[in-house]
Order: structure tokens, then sequence, then C-alpha cells
């Protein structure tokens, strides 16, 4: 099955809900995975939809934070 199907609305809005409840919130991709209990593809389809929608961004050390636009 395609990763993008495995993406549940449920599961991006708990996510979403983390990083609104905790902004400063910095997670690896091992993190997110382990913290959500999702298998390796879903987590990285989930994590990839939240930077396309810009919700999430990616720093230099490939952590997941919430996006904040440049000033």
């Amino acid at each position: 099955m395609a990763p993008e199907l495995l993406v549940r609305d449920e599961t991006l809005q708990r996510i979403r809900g983390e990083y609104l409840e905790m902004p400063g919130l910095r997670l690896t991709p091992a993190q997110a995975q382990r913290l959500w209990a999702l298998d390796e593809a879903t987590c990285q389809a989930v994590m990839a939809r939240l930077v396309e929608a810009k919700f999430l961004s990616r720093t230099r050390d490939g952590s997941f934070v919430l996006f904040r636009p440049a000033a």
C-alpha cells in the first residue's frame, strides 16, 4: 500500500494537537515514530504531509519542529 494511503486524519490531528500544545516540541523521525506508535512508512508519510502543508518544518539535523515563517 502506498504510504500516502496510510495517513489517517485522526493521526494528523493528533500530531497537530501535540505540536500546538507544546510549540517547542522537536522530534527526530525515530522519536516521532515511537511517540505515536507508527511504522516507519506511515510516520514518513504523515510528517511529509505536515511539512508540505507548512505546519511542520525540518531542521538541519532532520528533526521536525512547528513551522515558523521567516520574518
